[in-house]
């Protein structure tokens, strides 16, 4: 493991070794990560730098670099301080398919309260403990239900992409906040003009109006997928 690698495992997981040198230690990393965090809620992900952070708990860049060694390590404790411990593992045991509808749901909520976190999961990182947890939960939700490791694996793989794209395209619309309403919006005078040329699309559009344009897509989508896995499990038991 390279030195940067290890210096970014250790501030995620600790041991977390107190600066050596200079002034005795007046920040913590908690403080910081609620700092970077302060702008990425305010600004985006691309507003965070070590000299912005730096800025708003009052002490140099140099200073900040005695505690976290760049903003890769960072942002990778933003994204420890914003992600939240999960849904609980303990209390009531219900079955799989209630627990991964939980677990789903919840993280679309946290991707609504922190949209920067869209960019900051992405690509070769180090993943921290609580987002570990969160990965810990939904595999042993599918315990006993006979799937694989690997499948199990992918069936949590596949619902993070669908809660993943819903929350980029709600971010997407901005104001309008769903996908589907800013789509029949956009699309609106168009299918006043051209509708017969597109029946199919223009009598989904009329249905969605009918219904009070309210998006469904997070959970349509969410329980298409418990409905396979439900059958791959059905299938597993026979």
């Amino acid at each position: 493991m390279s030195d940067e690698r290890s210096a970014g495992v250790r501030l995620l997981w600790g041991p977390h070794p107190k600066p050596s040198r200079g002034p005795k230690p007046t920040l913590t990393l908690e403080r910081i990560a609620r700092a970077g965090v302060d702008v990425a809620e305010a600004e985006g992900l691309a507003a965070v730098s070590m000299q912005r952070v730096a800025g708003l708990l009052d002490v140099t860049k140099m200073a900040l670099y005695r505690y976290v060694p760049g903003k890769s390590e960072l942002v990778a404790l933003m994204v420890e301080a914003a992600i939240g411990e999960g849904p609980p593992a303990d209390g009531p045991r219900t079955g799989w398919r209630e627990q991964l509808g939980a677990w789903a749901r919840e993280l679309a909520a946290v991707f609504h309260r922190h949209p920067w976190l869209l960019d900051a999961t992405i690509g070769p990182r180090i993943l921290g403990p609580r987002e570990l947890a969160w990965t810990e939960r939904a595999i042993a939700a599918l315990e006993g239900t006979g799937l694989s490791g690997a499948e199990r694996m992918d069936a949590v793989v596949l619902l993070v992409g669908h809660v993943r794209g819903i929350a980029q395209q709600a971010h997407a619309a901005g104001p309008m906040g769903h996908p589907e309403a800013q789509f029949s919006a956009t699309i609106g005078e168009l299918m006043e003009a051209h509708g017969e040329h597109y029946p199919a699309l223009a009598a989904a559009l009329t249905s969605v109006a009918r219904h009070g344009g309210e998006d469904q897509a997070l959970e349509f989508g969410l329980q298409r997928i418990l409905d396979g896995l439900g059958l791959l499990i059905a299938e597993r038991s026979g």
